[in-house]
């Protein structure tokens, strides 16, 4: 059974590996490890397709280590023991451990004296966050290095590289590849390696070729091909949350264009309930006082968009979205009531003026609750100064009001004036 194509053209050194130049480029850490031959236990971390695997190859080939692959989900101890025998009997191995957020107690408790002495040299893959998802023994024996989706560029250096290779490749076939197609097989993937040159492969071998013994390649053979991917398929993955953060921080930042980016990758991965919860979020946190009506309407929208579902749901989102980046903003209902839960939870809270406490029940008027209350509606303007806070938070002022907007502007007009009346009144008590 013949390998993959992507499987076949893995880097035999660093100088054939494509993309992630900040790590294997001239001068960078990898290289410097391999030319020093002053390997460390490493842990890539990043989207599949992108190099992993065969950066891990290209240390072992350039150092001429032996060079084992595992997964750490589901292979055994077992299969451990025999790496860790051979590394033993022949030397330092060189260990890709793929999915390495999945690795139990057992296999690294065997693994760690293993990579304390050196015997094996461990590169661990993985698509998940290493500093939420690996325990933390691991994560201290190790170097993290994130690794990033490959550029169209990158992807097509390598794709043009296995159309000529005769030993590994595709060099053996007379292929004649339209530029339209090579332009889907660099950037369908989203940065996926393995995807497009696996793609390439099958439009190659499965497509007769003409009377001069050459391969078409056409744009409708290539989608016909390759399976086109997103940037956010992964519901559940690191990169997902990630775009959910950038696509908040665009609508924070009144960046219209990068909102609607972000949305589109949610909407591509078919996130509609992760939109929905991060727009109401957002509308609150980022616009509120400054702009009420827009979070109406943001809740409007969401309703919408829940009801009808996608694709449709686009449409609404696509108007909130756009209204919500241009809108003023203000975070000042946030940050009163987080300076306020700051009181509480470091204690202070002090005790209910006796005058706001209840007074349905009987014994209240014994215990004095109630007495001295000012029903604010008995008096002009519906409204009296009298104290609210706790003695100990007396003048206190959690609400900071912001003027980006017209209506927070006035807002901040009543509570200065309110303000000033109520410790003003405090002033004469306290006199």
């Amino acid at each position: 059974m013949q390998h993959p194509l992507a499987y076949r053209m893995r880097p035999r050194n660093l100088e054939e590996v494509v993309g992630q130049q900040h790590l294997v480029g001239p001068g960078k850490i990898i290289k410097r490890m391999v030319q020093a031959r002053l390997l460390s236990s490493m842990i890539l971390y990043g989207p599949p397709g992108t190099g992993k695997t065969s950066i891990a190859s290209a240390i072992a080939g350039s150092t001429k280590y032996a060079f084992r692959q595992l997964n750490a989900a589901t292979d055994s101890k077992k299969e451990l023991q025999i790496v860790a025998e051979e590394a033993k009997m022949s030397g330092t191995v060189v260990l890709l451990l793929d999915e390495i957020h999945r690795l139990d107690k057992t296999k690294q408790d065997f693994l760690l004296p293993l990579l304390e002495s050196g015997e094996i040299i461990l590169i661990g893959a993985t698509t998940e966050n290493p500093y939420i998802t690996i325990n933390p023994a691991i994560r201290s024996r190790t170097q993290i290095f994130e690794v990033y989706p490959l550029t169209p560029h990158d992807i097509q250096t390598a794709l043009l590289r296995a159309l000529k290779d005769k030993e590994r490749g595709l060099g053996n076939y007379q292929v004649h590849l339209t530029s339209e197609a090579l332009e889907l097989f660099t950037t369908a993937t989203a940065g996926d390696l393995r995807s497009s040159l696996n793609g390439l492969e099958l439009a190659v071998k499965s497509t007769p070729s003409d009377e001069n013994q050459t391969i078409n390649i056409d744009l409708k053979t290539a989608e016909e091909s390759i399976q086109k991917k997103t940037l956010s398929a992964d519901k559940n993955g690191d990169g997902h949350y990630d775009v959910i953060s950038a696509f908040q921080k665009s609508i924070r930042g009144s960046d219209t264009d990068a909102a609607l980016h972000y949305l589109a990758r949610l909407l591509e991965a078919g996130d509609l309930k992760s939109i929905i919860r991060r727009l109401l979020v957002t509308a609150y946190e980022d616009i509120g006082l400054a702009n009420p009506s827009v979070c109406q309407r943001t809740v409007a929208a969401c309703q919408v968009a829940d009801n009808v579902g996608l694709p449709e749901a686009r449409i609404p989102l696509a108007d909130v979205v756009i209204e919500l980046c241009l809108s003023p903003k203000s975070n000042s209902g946030i940050n009163a009531i987080d300076a306020a839960l700051n009181d509480i939870r470091s204690g202070k809270s002090g005790q209910i003026p006796n005058s706001l406490k209840d007074t349905h029940y009987k014994g209240a008027q014994k215990l004095q609750r109630g007495q001295n209350y000012h029903y604010p509606h008995n008096y002009p303007n519906d409204w009296i100064a009298q104290q609210y806070l706790p003695n100990q938070l007396q003048g206190t002022q959690y609400y900071q009001p912001k003027t980006n907007g017209k209506y927070e502007q006035a807002l901040k007009k009543t509570y200065d004036r309110l303000y000033q009346l109520q410790n003003k009144e405090r002033g004469h008590h306290d006199d």
